[in-house]
């Protein structure tokens, strides 16, 4: 009888992240601890059940994604449910990360050049912290999108409560937050993917190289490190 192999032990920088962040460990730093890491995969994973239970309700031209929830009937049924969950996870991530989303000095004005630049990979700041602009104004947005598609969903859950006014503006917010939201989520995961290779492991692994902080994130690099990445 052969015996069991001991499961091989995990990357040093992996361990510390279960329970810590902003540490470096060898030649990676840790940026998301575990705890982020979940609240963050909760509120992707419920945003796109949402998308995809909603977008059947929303026209026929979707209908065919019923068929995966068990029918249309299913999705109006699970759809304002999942939307609830959507909502309660959001809000725990306003509270988990609020604070370190608060725009600094430099970062005012941000809306212009410095955004188109941004998009396309562009910008370069020295004085650029943990979060740069984009990344701490798609949080903001973030939560406001969470506040309008759960107003104007409820109101939409429980017609009867309300006037025929509110209904009809209840229904073009929530369409107009979701297509908003929709949109800026293809921007979110392109930048966190191809635009800039490495940054999804910090939501997985939940760590970064120190040549990826150095290049993308160079305060939050000096803060964490103790060194001047202007110097190499």
């Amino acid at each position: 009888m052969s015996a069991v192999k001991p499961a091989p032990p995990l990357d040093p920088a992996v361990e510390v992240a279960r329970v810590k962040e902003d540490v470096a460990v060898g030649n990676e730093i840790v940026r998301h601890k575990l705890s982020s890491r979940v609240i963050h995969w909760v509120v992707a994973a419920t945003f796109f059940l949402c998308l995809f239970t909603g977008m059947p309700i929303w026209t026929p031209v979707f209908g065919w994604m019923a068929h995966f929830f068990g029918g249309l009937s299913v999705c109006r049924v699970v759809h304002p449910w999942i939307g609830l969950a959507f909502f309660a996870s959001s809000a725990v991530m306003m509270v988990d990360w609020h604070a370190q989303m608060t725009l600094d000095r430099s970062q005012k004005g941000w809306w212009g050049p410095r955004l188109l630049r941004y998009l396309k990979w562009e910008l370069e700041d020295e004085n650029v912290g943990k979060y740069n602009e984009g990344q701490k104004f798609y949080f903001w947005t973030v939560g406001l999108g969470a506040l309008g598609v759960i107003a104007s969903g409820l109101i939409m859950w429980f017609p009867a409560w309300f006037p025929a006014i509110v209904r009809q503006l209840a229904f073009v917010l929530h369409d107009v937050t979701f297509i908003l939201f929709a949109v800026a989520v293809v921007f979110h995961i392109y930048l966190s993917t191809s635009a800039e290779p490495g940054t999804f492991g910090s939501m997985t692994r939940g760590t970064v190289t120190r040549k990826w902080a150095r290049l993308h994130h160079p305060r939050w690099y000096r803060e964490v490190t103790g060194e001047d990445p202007r110097r190499r």
